[in-house]
């Protein structure tokens, strides 16, 4: 139980990084490592829009909106993806496996889909 507590903090912690490597490699720039002097929000945006030659200065209200969105986005309460990696976790199966079963419910065009149509606009 311990183990897959530590792993799902881990995990968690991981996904600005993974997010923030993705946008800088579909961009053509080079990735920037996390600085552990950086609070969660802070890092993300340095990840995203440092550069190997500039420093990103963090906007405190970007920083502050950032934030709310991503505890809107945690509390987004019983959604289809939230769902399916609660069902799957009370099987007692691996973090990993079960953060899987929610990134692929996310394919739905009644869920992800719902976001991408957004972005459409």
């Amino acid at each position: 139980e311990a183990d897959y507590e530590l792993t799902a903090i881990r995990m968690i912690a991981k996904i600005p990084t993974i997010a923030a490597m993705s946008y800088k490699y579909s961009i053509g720039q080079p990735f920037i490592y996390p600085d552990n002097a950086l609070d969660f929000t802070e890092n993300f945006l340095h990840m995203m829009f440092a550069t190997p030659c500039e420093k990103y200065k963090v906007n405190p209200i970007i920083k502050n909106a950032l934030n709310k969105i991503f505890i809107l986005h945690a509390d987004h309460e019983q959604n289809a993806s939230t769902s399916t990696v609660r069902i799957a976790g009370s099987s007692g199966a691996n973090p990993f496996a079960c953060v899987s079963t929610g990134i692929a419910s996310l394919w739905g065009p009644a869920h992800g889909g719902a976001n991408e149509a957004v972005i459409n606009m």
